[in-house]
């Protein structure tokens, strides 16, 4: 445990710490602005997965009235559906797994965002006594800006937002997001596990909302408008 917790803090959660606060020094101490830049970052980073991500998602799309063939061909033989259906992914190029890129990548990112934020806007003196330890000493600018102004308009970022505005539009734009980026499928059955999961995706993270430091409800709302700006302009709505 001792050697994961090594990793995660020397290849993650250091150098996403350091980068916020050098990001702060440069926004004029406005960690609101801060957060935002970063997702930014991140979705430009992250973008050639993305859409890899919406392509895959398309060609799978346009695959579904050959796969309910298959489906209907062998419909007593589930090792034939599964072995025709690969086939037919292998044959027109299309990776089911690449469909997970970006979140396979998001969540760790998420995790250390969350941290990060616990760490940079301590809510009590020990925390931000043991901020120094994940500062790096050649970097002075790090220390000179700390400690870290939490406000952000109504917010204060360390701790979870006291109005229901942040769980609103994090759950508001993430219900966009399913909405844009949900292919339209002819399976009844799939159609209806994707109504559910328009409801209750972004009923999830509006939830969680209330209880994370606003920070991060933050991130997930600048990083859905992002997602939408980026599926609209590759497939258009819907």
């Amino acid at each position: 445990m001792e050697i994961i917790s090594l990793i995660w803090n020397e290849l993650l959660l250091n150098p996403m710490q350091n980068g916020l606060v050098v990001i702060y020094a440069f926004l004029g101490r406005n960690f609101g602005l801060t957060i935002i830049v970063f997702t930014i970052l991140v979705r430009l980073l992250t973008l050639p997965l993305t859409l890899r991500q919406i392509r895959s998602t398309r060609k799978m799309t346009d695959l579904q009235p050959k796969l309910q063939v298959i489906q209907k061909r062998h419909a007593n033989d589930r090792a034939r559906i599964s072995q025709e259906t690969m086939k037919l992914y292998k044959e027109s190029g299309v990776n089911p797994i690449g469909c997970l890129g970006p979140l396979v990548i998001q969540m760790p990112i998420w995790i250390g965002l969350y941290w990060s934020i616990i760490s940079l806007l301590p809510t009590s003196p020990e925390r931000l006594a043991d901020l120094s330890s994940h500062l790096y000493s050649w970097l002075p600018v790090a220390h000179q800006v700390v400690p870290l102004d939490s406000n952000f308009l109504w917010l204060d970022l360390a701790v979870a937002d006291s109005t229901p505005i942040m769980p609103v539009l994090v759950g508001a734009s993430m219900w966009v997001m399913q909405k844009i980026s949900t292919p339209q499928i002819g399976d009844a059955r799939q159609q209806s596990t994707n109504r559910m999961l328009l409801w209750m995706m972004p009923f999830m993270f509006g939830f969680l909302t209330l209880t994370l430091p606003s920070g991060l409800p933050l991130y997930w709302f600048v990083s859905n408008l992002i997602g939408v700006v980026i599926q609209y302009f590759v497939t258009g709505w819907g």
